[in-house]
């Protein structure tokens, strides 16, 4: 096990039970796994690094890329011509950066592409020349076309400043756009009101909605019955720096769904299911798929952390939250938050980044992004996984930290790499001596 210098995050704030300070290093690797209740396979995830890992319950390492992505999205086998441990990655930095550009909004990338088990470029989109600035979001479809979630500078009216405008754009094999959508041509279809649209525009934030996910509904029961909301093709929108979560009709362009940009105060001590309250600056908003349990239902990262116009209030604590949610009555019908692995709230936190992957077993994968933080809790909240990042780097070359922040982590299964990837699934035992707090330990009994 190794240890790395840390100075925030969720997985040892409960040492305040148990010691007067935080310890100046924590433990990096897998801190404690537990086989039998587990779902067990590979998780693939983009380091601080700029590069991209898989490893294995145990934490070893059992393949890298030289690529970083944004997310580093692992292709279907039956979406890669039958190929195993396919990836969709950022393929090349932009080489002359706008003034607006930073890591998290698109303008810092030029060109994606579909990399091979040994990084040989499959396929690529965007170039120096025409960049394709892609943030956030990128999924091969079923039809064989790839899902881009991208960004362009544009000057829209009213505005004295240049804004980053999202848009989704779907691109064939050939590298042909063969739809697009763009977030600025849809401004009073987001729930805004006049007064938060002043706002908004005043912010003076080029940024201004931070649109952060793009994700096709895929097959789904609600559907099935008849609610043509939810049409497989449809897409999930969300926008971070607005806390809403829209629904595009893939046919119409037109918004035929909406949570947000207004919500309830938030209520952590109320009993589920429970109507959708208060979220701040959500990631991954993302439908269930079929076969996995909550099929159908929304499982989304909830940062609770700075976002809103006006700025939404945060609670007491800064704590984050999972929450699984019924598209059709809006209720949240499961939520994670630290409390359900019994400690305080406020050891689960990410202010930015992170998300979450419903698992077949019914467990699910979090990922503490802001941390580096990884792990998999049971249904009632007990963790029975847990990684923290070793991989330390700068997100731009000029910053003066280093971090192990992870944007998006992925569970899969063993049979998505090539035949024959070692892998282990021996148990690790938590050091309690050292880090009384870690999951595994007698403070959680």
């Amino acid at each position: 096990m190794r240890y790395a210098a840390r100075l925030s995050g969720g997985l040892l704030l409960a040492a305040s039970f148990t010691a007067s300070a935080i310890p100046s290093a924590i433990p990096t690797g897998v801190t404690w796994y537990d086989p039998a209740r587990a779902w067990n396979g590979f998780v693939l995830f983009p380091g601080s690094d700029n590069q991209t890992h898989l490893i294995d319950m145990t934490g070893k390492e059992v393949h890298r890329w030289q690529y970083e992505g944004f997310p580093s999205w692992p292709v279907p086998l039956d979406r890669a011509g039958g190929q195993p441990g396919h990836l969709l990655v950022q393929l090349e930095r932009q080489q002359k950066l706008a003034a607006e550009a930073n890591p998290g909004n698109g303008l810092v990338n030029a060109s994606v592409a579909e990399v091979d088990w040994n990084g040989k470029v499959q396929w690529h989109y965007g170039s120096q020349q025409q960049p394709v600035h892609q943030h956030h979001e990128i999924q091969r479809l079923p039809n064989g076309n790839t899902l881009v979630l991208g960004a362009a500078l544009r000057q829209l009216p009213g505005y004295h400043y240049r804004v980053i405008d999202n848009s989704i754009e779907e691109v064939s094999p050939q590298g042909k756009k063969v739809w697009s959508w763009s977030v600025a041509d849809h401004l009073d279809e987001l729930g805004f009101s006049a007064a938060q649209l002043l706002m908004i525009r005043d912010s003076e934030d080029a940024d201004f909605l931070h649109m952060n996910t793009a994700a096709p509904l895929g097959p789904n029961h609600w559907f099935d019955q008849g609610d043509q909301r939810f049409a497989p093709d449809n897409i999930l929108f969300n926008s971070r720096n607005g806390n809403v979560a829209v629904i595009i009709d893939r046919h119409s362009g037109k918004v035929v769904w909406r949570i947000g940009p207004d919500y309830p105060a938030l209520k952590l001590d109320t009993p589920l299911p429970r109507p959708l309250d208060q979220m701040i600056g959500e990631h991954d908003v993302h439908m269930i798929g079929p076969g996995l349990p909550g099929a159908g239902n929304l499982l989304i990262f909830d940062n609770q952390g700075n976002a809103g116009f006006p700025p939404t209030r945060q609670g007491f604590f800064s704590a984050s939250r999972v929450i699984e949610v019924n598209p059709q009555t809006r209720q949240i019908v499961w939520e994670y938050t630290g409390e359900k692995s019994g400690l305080a709230i406020s050891t689960f936190y990410s202010a930015y980044i992170s998300n979450a992957q419903r698992l077949p077993n019914g467990n699910t994968l979090i990922n503490e992004g802001q941390s580096g933080r990884l792990f998999q809790v049971t249904p009632q909240g007990q963790i029975v996984w847990e990684y923290v990042s070793p991989f330390y780097g700068k997100a731009m070359p000029r910053d003066h930290y280093v971090s192990n922040t992870v944007y998006r982590a992925y569970m899969v299964d063993y049979r998505w790499a090539p035949p024959g990837t070692p892998h282990s699934e021996q148990a690790v035992t938590a050091d309690c001596t050292r880090y009384p707090a870690l999951p595994g330990c007698p403070i959680y009994h």
